[in-house]
């Protein structure tokens, strides 16, 4: 395996590196709705927060996106025709010998090692930009000056895509023996829905976490929840703390924080959650089952936000439409059954793209 540490490391400006281009202002009352991805200062979605039918001056692909505005210094690789807000510049590699997409997702880690620098009173722009210095992997040439690694950055990336596909494949292929064959599956519209009290579905327990001031950070910890909508609601991993640690196989509630109130998320592993969440158990849950009713309660998520607060007495009080059996009850089976088609086909779905997708000795990883 190739190693960081075993390289010498050069800065370079980054404007050495990039021809640096802005993007071009668009509101929404001038966006069209169309295919063509927009890219705004976000830290999600690979940057984009649109798809629009408009182009413009910022018509690109194959580039970096840099925020210098909004998520200062989040930096996306685009490999594909999209248009740019004029809040994130284009990177493009101005005269590197490989300009693969293994380089552009290097230099991106790269770039994003300067967050801690910038903020939204001190922006990443393009003056800035211009002038930031980054370090970069060089070739030995003694006292000549150096050259980045274009090689190494390019396999490094490579060789650690490969180990990722390959770690992929096999989890998908345990998964899908475990589910089996989930056979055909009644459409959901042709089931029989009722709506059922939240509070009488589940067991509820609110979050036992004070914050992460009385917790310590590890990397080989347990979950810590917070009232997040990324990342399945994991902010970090922290020590056990035995009084603290709740049970896995519950569906976590977030009441609180903006832009997160109304979701939920199925938690299969102990976990340690802030009083912001309260967690949902019932013996019939399972991870699919979790899945299922977790995206049902997602629905009411429009309903709430920072000024209507989802407080533990109005979250007792809301209703989860469920489909339900003969005898009226929720249908656990068919919920069970209807995640794990799903999961099936998307385990599947993922596989082929991956084999179209990549080179050959990496599909065979």
């Amino acid at each position: 395996m190739l190693n960081l540490k075993d390289r010498d490391w050069h800065p370079f400006p980054l404007n050495s590196i990039f021809i640096i281009r802005p993007g071009q202002r668009l509101t929404k009352v001038d966006m069209n709705k169309g295919s063509r991805p927009f890219i705004g200062a976000t830290d999600s979605n690979n940057g984009i927060t649109n798809f629009v039918s408009n182009t413009n001056a910022s018509l690109d692909k194959g580039v970096l996106g840099v925020n210098y505005n909004g998520s200062v210094v989040e930096t996306f690789y685009h490999p594909y025709e999209c248009i740019f807000s004029d809040d994130v510049k284009r990177l493009r590699l101005s005269d590197a010998p490989i300009c693969s997409r293994y380089i552009y997702l290097f230099l991106k880690v790269v770039i994003m090692q300067q967050k801690a620098k910038y903020v939204y009173g001190y922006k990443f722009n393009e003056q800035r930009m211009n002038k930031q210095l980054i370090l970069l992997p060089v070739i030995d040439v003694g006292s000549v000056e150096p050259v980045p690694d274009w090689q190494f950055m390019n396999d490094y990336i490579a060789e650690r895509e490969q180990l990722q596909v390959a770690n992929y494949f096999a989890r998908a292929q345990k998964v899908l023996a475990e589910i089996g064959d989930a056979g055909k599956v009644l459409p959901l519209k042709d089931k029989k829905w009722k709506p059922f009290a939240l509070s009488s579905t589940f067991t509820l327990e609110t979050g036992k976490g004070k914050g992460l001031n009385h917790l310590t950070k590890t990397p080989d910890g347990i979950s810590y929840l917070g009232a997040t909508n990324r990342n399945n609601a994991v902010l970090c991993y922290v020590k056990p703390e035995p009084k603290l640690v709740q049970q896995g196989n519950g569906i976590a509630f977030i009441r609180n924080g903006e832009g997160s109130i109304g979701y939920s998320v199925y938690k299969s592993e102990p976990f340690i959650a802030s009083s912001d969440l309260t967690i949902g158990y019932n013996e019939k849950l399972n991870r699919y089952t979790g899945l299922f009713i977790s995206t049902i309660a997602d629905t009411v998520r429009g309903k709430y936000n920072f000024s209507y607060k989802r407080s533990e007495k109005r979250l007792s009080k809301e209703y989860l439409n469920l489909p339900i059996n003969e005898f009226g009850e929720p249908d656990w089976a068919y919920m069970e059954q209807y995640a794990k088609s799903i999961t099936q086909q998307q385990l599947k779905n993922y596989i082929l793209f991956l084999n179209l997708g990549i080179p050959h000795t990496q599909r065979n990883a």
